[in-house]
C-alpha cells in the first residue's frame, strides 16, 4: 500500500473511532479494518495523525464527555455516554485532556487557580498565565489591562492574580524559558501546557510542536500531515485560536503561496519572531499589537 493509500485509510480509521468513541477499541481490531499489519497501521497512524491511536480514541472519548458536561447531563451520566468505565477513569483522562476536572470544566473554571506575569520582550508586551500544572495562556498585546481581561474572559470563573512574592520557581523558569525563545535562542526542553482544546485542536497544536525551530510550513501541508487534506481551512481556525503564543508555535504556520497569512497577535510580530528564530534582527522592535490584531 502506498503512502496516499495509508493516508485514506487512516483517515476512514479516525471517522471509525470518532463515531465508535463509546466502544473499546483494540490495536488489533482497527488494524484489521484498515487491512494493516498492527505494527505498520500503528506507526503509519502516529506519523500521519500525530497521536497513536489509543490517544486519538481518548481524545474523541473525552471529546464527548465535554459535549455531555455543555448540554446539562451529570456527570455520571456524560462519563457512561462517553463511554468511561468508571468515574476515575474519567477524571484522570480530564486532567489530560482539560486541563482541569469536569466539573471544573462544565463551572468554567471555578475553583481552578491561575498566577499571571507581564513581561517586555522583543515581540513586545507579553502576560503567561499558568496553573500549578503549566501555563494554560501566553499573549501580546497593547496594555496590561487588556491582556488580563483576555485572560478573564478565557477563564471568567477562575480565581485569577498576579503571581505573589516569592514567585513559584517553576513560574519563574518557565517565564525565563519563553523569554529566550522570543528572542531567538533554541532551548531543548518542552513548556508545560494546561489548556482545554477540542479533539482536532489537539492534533494540530501537537504537530506544530514538531516544525523544526525557524522553519515554517503550509496550512495545507499541516492538514495533510494530520490525515485531514481538505481541512486547511479548519488547520488555520486552530491555529487562530491557540491560547498559547510561541508555546504552540502557530507562528511558523504560513500560506500556501508563501505569504505569511494570518495571526492574531499581528503579521508584523509574526515575521519578527520568524526572523529572531532564523538569527535575523527585524527591523525594528515590537512594543504593541497592531491595532484589529
Amino acid at each position: 500500500m502506498n503512502a496516499s493509500n495509508d493516508g485514506a485509510a487512516i483517515a476512514e480509521i479516525c471517522r471509525y473511532i470518532e463515531s465508535h468513541s463509546d466502544e473499546r477499541l483494540s490495536l488489533d481490531r482497527l488494524a484489521a479494518i484498515a487491512a494493516m499489519s498492527k505494527f505498520h497501521f500503528a506507526r503509519r497512524f502516529k506519523a500521519i495523525v500525530g497521536v497513536t491511536p489509543r490517544e486519538y480514541a481518548a481524545e474523541q472519548r473525552s471529546r464527548r464527555f465535554k459535549a455531555g458536561l455543555k448540554a446539562g447531563s451529570g456527570v455520571d451520566a456524560s462519563l457512561y455516554d462517553a463511554g468511561y468505565g468508571s468515574a476515575a477513569r474519567a477524571y484522570a483522562s480530564a486532567a489530560r485532556n482539560l486541563g482541569m476536572t469536569p466539573t471544573q470544566y462544565r463551572r468554567a473554571g471555578e475553583g481552578v487557580a491561575i498566577s499571571y506575569a507581564t513581561l517586555e520582550t522583543p515581540a513586545g508586551l507579553m502576560m503567561i498565565g499558568a496553573t500549578d500544572r503549566g501555563i494554560c495562556f501566553a499573549a501580546f498585546g497593547d496594555s496590561v489591562a487588556e491582556l488580563e481581561q483576555r485572560l478573564r474572559a478565557e477563564y471568567p470563573k477562575a480565581e485569577i492574580a498576579p503571581m505573589g512574592a516569592p514567585e513559584h520557581p517553576d513560574f519563574a523558569i518557565w517565564v525565563a524559558a519563553m523569554r529566550k525563545r522570543i528572542e531567538g535562542e533554541r532551548d531543548d526542553g518542552t513548556l508545560p501546557l494546561d489548556i482545554r482544546a477540542t479533539a482536532f485542536q489537539v492534533r494540530v497544536w501537537k504537530h506544530l510542536l514538531t516544525i523544526p525551530y525557524g522553519e515554517v510550513r503550509s496550512y495545507r501541508e499541516i492538514a495533510r500531515a494530520i490525515g485531514e487534506p481538505r481541512a486547511a481551512r479548519a488547520v488555520a481556525n486552530a491555529c487562530a485560536s491557540n491560547r498559547a503564543a510561541v508555546v504552540i508555535p502557530c507562528h511558523r504556520v504560513i500560506r500556501e503561496s508563501g505569504d505569511l497569512g494570518g495571526y492574531r497577535w499581528g503579521l508584523e510580530r509574526k515575521r519578527a519572531l520568524l526572523d529572531y528564530e532564523r538569527g535575523r534582527k527585524p527591523a525594528a522592535k515590537l512594543t504593541a499589537a497592531p491595532k484589529g490584531a
